[in-house]
């Protein structure tokens, strides 16, 4: 994964220096100019959407979602399908060449690509091994995988364990816990050691590698200022994920967008690309959003270690984005007729909808970078403006303790990603990629405010993702409700169960197939004595009806003519059975814990009903949402 990682950043990198070449070499002819800059993203991304879902239809997007609702013991076999690797792969390479236009990024996309090497590996291992495959096997490299998509994006390993945890568990098993890191430390190194091998480093070093100051990296009396930081990017984070909900919804109840989206995805990715780049265009709006930056460099100049505000900026030497010198990507924030603090304005603001538009995409795309500089974004404002607000430090006496706006935009870009996906390992992220810890204890606390106002009132990102694609996920249990104590599984059971007895025969089991689809039916030991003895599987039961004559068959058929369920077929003894007096909270519990996809209630032993993850579903959303 690392080396994919690696290959793909250099491929992306080469794709970009060829638009900006393309850009640069049709002179100063504006249409010309307009068409080179919106044309070429425009052809990739309907190039990524087009060869992607040729494939499956399964590679849009960016996996998360539907990983851990696989994770919670749904089979969703497709997502993890091999032939979705090369589609993700190739469609992810064109769209992150789109640059800053589309404003995507790669660690989703790569956690489900980890996740597919895992799978896949894992079938080679049973076959080569000739063993029988074995879930929890699966569910520890799956677990193993996330982490290393991560690590191989930011070169973050322990962070990347952390964040897949947070992420994608709702349980996790301490044994996967050092396997998880081995995994991702590996990836990490190797992705690093790369750079290194290419003459990109002298050394192994961090991703976004940031000059800030250790001596004195913030005032104690700035705490005050990144927790206001938290709380903004709590508060901006819930209405991101409000939009974003309503949108992606909206969008797929639309007439004319979701047949688009139903028949022709690449229609719809030109006429959405196209208004974005058309956006972005240098010499229009995109003078005041630093729209030739690209993603990474957007971050490199945000963490930049200088207050701009005291800068002077140099109109007549704006730095080429495509060059090698860091220290003057500033300027691309800078423009004649407006301030430095009009441009990040400027710059949220539209990127607020623009990044919500940009998530309905039916392509490979991960979006977890671009809340991650958007949050860089609010921080960076945030931190000048209180430069300016002190230009000599908060306190006014003795040395001048200048205020580092880069620190802020360190806390900024972990508060609003944490916020956005509900994880408090964003704090230890900027801290792995930047190399930098002078700034960790504000930084933490900035994701701790954000966190805090967010998963208060809203779902995190990729729960938004799974309600509006409604994946059979179980949702969680808000601590608020209390409620779920006092609800009992009597209450919302399935009491209408198809039940078979040992000693029925082939037309009961004919009527309980036609009567009902389920993968499993209980087994009572008579009509008149319901006392659940085990179960017996939808398979075995087509099996006994092969392998016996109808009553009223003729009567050279070979087949056995007797013969009793009980007598034929394997009955799997019950390991675990609620009782109708157990709470909401518990049963909601034990499905999460283990997995569960439906258990039979009984009472004193004797079976009055059944719990699937459909009641369970309706019972928390009647008590979320109470008539």
């Amino acid at each position: 994964m690392a080396t994919i990682s690696f290959v793909m950043d250099l491929l992306v990198s080469r794709l970009y220096k060829a638009h900006w070449w393309l850009y640069q070499e049709v002179g100063d002819i504006l249409v010309l100019k307009y068409l080179s800059w919106t044309m070429y993203p425009t052809a990739l991304a309907a190039f990524s959407t087009g060869f992607s879902q040729s494939i499956t239809p399964h590679s849009g997007g960016s996996g998360i979602p539907e990983l851990k609702t696989i994770l919670t013991g749904v089979v969703l076999e497709d997502y993890l399908a091999i032939q979705n690797f090369g589609a993700k792969v190739v469609g992810l390479t064109c769209t992150l060449a789109c640059g800053s236009t589309v404003f995507l990024g790669k660690v989703g996309p790569f956690v489900h690509l980890s996740a597919m090497a895992a799978v896949y590996l894992g079938k080679m291992r049973t076959s080569v091994m000739r063993e029988y495959e074995n879930k929890f096997k699966q569910n520890e490299m799956l677990v193993a995988a996330e982490a290393v998509g991560v690590a191989t994006v930011f070169g973050a390993p322990i962070s990347g364990v952390l964040f897949s945890i947070e992420v994608m568990s709702s349980h996790f098993a301490v044994r996967d816990y050092w396997r998880g890191f081995f995994a991702a430390t590996c990836g990490a190194f190797m992705f690093r050691l790369l750079a290194v091998f290419n003459s990109e480093q002298e050394t192994i070093a961090a991703v976004f590698k940031s000059d800030l100051k250790i001596d004195f990296p913030f005032d104690l009396l700035e705490t005050f200022f990144f927790a206001i930081l938290g709380a903004v990017c709590g508060l901006v984070g819930c209405a991101y994920l409000f939009c974003q909900r309503w949108l992606l919804a909206a969008v797929r109840e639309n007439r004319l967008t979701a047949k688009l989206l139903a028949t022709d995805k690449p229609v719809y990715t030109v006429l959405v690309v196209l208004l974005l780049a058309s956006i972005t265009f240098p010499p229009g709006l995109g003078q005041l959003m630093a729209s030739r930056l690209t993603m990474k460099e957007y971050l490199t100049s945000l963490f930049d270690n200088r207050t701009w505000g005291a800068l002077v900026p140099n109109a007549s030497s704006v730095a080429d984005p495509s060059g090698v010198d860091p220290q003057g990507l500033w300027q691309e924030w800078c423009h004649p007729s407006a301030t430095i603090f009009g441009t990040l304005a400027f710059f949220l603001l539209m990127k607020f909808w623009m990044l919500i538009l940009a998530t309905t995409l039916p392509l490979p795309a991960g979006y977890f970078m671009p809340i991650f500089i958007y949050g860089a974004a609010i921080g960076r404002l945030l931190g000048e403006t209180v430069a300016l607000l002190f230009p000599r430090g908060l306190h006014s006496e003795g040395d001048p303790r200048l205020v580092i706006p880069a620190g802020y935009a360190l806390a900024g870009a972990a508060a609003f990603s944490g916020s956005v996906t509900h994880a408090i390992s964003t704090a230890l992220l900027v801290c792995e990629a930047t190399g930098h810890l002078g700034h960790v204890l504000p930084v933490v606390l900035a994701v701790l405010v954000a966190n805090a106002i967010t998963q208060k009132h809203q779902p995190s990102f990729y729960d938004c993702t799974i309600i509006v694609k409604k994946l059979p996920y179980l949702p969680p249990i808000r601590s608020r409700h209390m409620a779920s104590y006092q609800v009992v599984v009597e209450e919302f059971m399935e009491r209408r169960v198809v039940a078979l007895a040992k000693g029925d025969g082939f037309e009961e089991v004919l009527v309980a197939l036609d009567a009902s689809a389920d993968a499993e039916y209980p087994v009572v030991e008579s009509a008149g004595s319901p006392t659940l003895v085990g179960t017996v599987s939808r398979a075995q039961l087509v099996t006994f009806l092969q392998s016996h004559k109808h009553p009223q068959a003729h009567p050279e058929d070979k087949l056995a003519t007797a013969g009793t369920l009980g007598d034929n077929c394997a009955i799997k003894p019950i390991m675990l059975q609620l009782s109708p007096w157990i709470s909401l909270h518990q049963a909601h519990h034990l499905f999460e814990l283990l997995k569960l996809q439906r258990i039979f209630v009984t009472r004193f032993g004797e079976l009055v009903g059944a719990v699937s993850r459909v009641e369970l579903w309706r019972a928390i959303e009647e008590l979320a949402n109470p008539k």
